[in-house]
C-alpha cells in the first residue's frame, strides 16, 4: 500500500513566493511609514500634517509595492516562458542531444551511465519539456512566477503594514511622545512580522525578530535625525 496517497507531504518552500512578497510588503509598509511619520514628527509639524504625511505614504506605498513587484515578477515570468520556448524547440529540432544533456545532468547527480539514460528516456516519454524545466532550467510549480499574486500580496500586506504606525501616530500627542510611541510601536509590530514570517516558513524564529527589528529600528532612527535637522534648518 502505498502511504503517501493518504499521508501527503506539505512542505514549507511551497510558501516561499506569496511568503515573500507578504513579509516584504508589511515589512516596507510599516518600517517607511513608521520613518515617515518619524521624520515629519521630528520636524515639529502638527498632527494633521503628520498624520496626512502617514496616509499619503501609505497610498504612495502600496502602490508603488504592488506596481513594482508586478513588473519585477511579469519580467521573471517572461524571462521562464521564452526559456520554456527555446527548450521545446530544441526537443523538436534535437531530441537527442536533449536526451544526453538530462542524461548527464542524473549522471552528475550520482546515477551511473546506465540507470540515467533509462531515467531520462522514461521521463522524456512521459513529459519531456516539464522534465527539463524542472532539471535543467530549475522551473517547478514552486519557483513559477506569479505577478498577480505578488502585486495584491504586497499591496495588501504593504496597507496593513503601514496602517499600524500611524494608527500609534494616531492615538499619540504631537512631538517626543508621538516619536517614541510609533518607534516602540513599530518595533513591536515589526518583532511580531519577524515571528510570524519564521513560523510561517519554519525558521528561526528569534534571529527572525532580531533581523527585522534592527533594520527597522535603523531606518527610523536615520529619518528621525533627518528631520530633526530639516526642521531646525527650516
Amino acid at each position: 500500500m502505498d502511504e503517501t496517497k493518504f499521508h501527503p507531504e506539505r512542505h514549507q518552500v511551497e510558501r516561499i513566493g506569496w511568503l515573500r512578497a507578504a513579509v516584504l510588503g508589511a515589512n516596507d509598509g510599516i518600517v517607511s511609514t513608521a520613518s515617515l511619520i518619524v521624520g515629519v514628527a521630528a520636524a515639529a509639524s502638527g498632527k494633521s500634517e503628520i498624520l496626512l504625511a502617514g496616509v499619503a505614504g501609505l497610498v504612495a506605498g502600496a502602490m508603488s509595492m504592488a506596481a513594482g513587484e508586478y513588473v519585477s515578477v511579469s519580467s521573471q515570468a517572461d524571462t521562464e516562458t521564452a526559456d520554456l520556448r527555446r527548450e521545446e524547440a530544441e526537443l523538436k529540432a534535437n531530441p537527442a542531444f536533449e536526451h544526453a544533456e538530462l542524461a548527464n545532468i542524473y549522471r552528475g547527480r550520482g546515477l551511473d551511465q546506465e540507470t540515467a539514460d533509462k531515467v531520462a528516456t522514461q521521463l522524456m516519454v512521459h513529459d519531456a519539456l516539464g522534465t527539463h524545466a524542472r532539471d535543467e532550467l530549475s522551473i517547478t510549480h514552486v519557483t513559477t512566477a506569479r505577478p498577480i499574486q505578488a502585486a495584491i500580496t504586497s499591496a495588501l500586506t504593504f496597507t496593513t503594514g503601514a496602517a499600524l504606525p500611524l494608527a500609534a501616530a494616531w492615538l499619540s500627542p504631537t512631538g517626543q511622545p508621538m516619536i517614541v510611541a510609533v518607534s516602540v510601536a513599530s518595533l513591536i509590530f515589526l518583532a511580531i512580522l519577524g515571528a510570524v514570517g519564521a513560523k510561517a516558513g519554519d525558521a528561526p524564529i528569534g534571529k527572525a525578530m532580531l533581523r527585522v527589528a534592527f533594520w527597522g529600528a535603523a531606518a527610523m532612527a536615520v529619518t528621525a535625525g533627518i528631520g530633526r535637522l530639516v526642521g531646525t534648518a527650516v
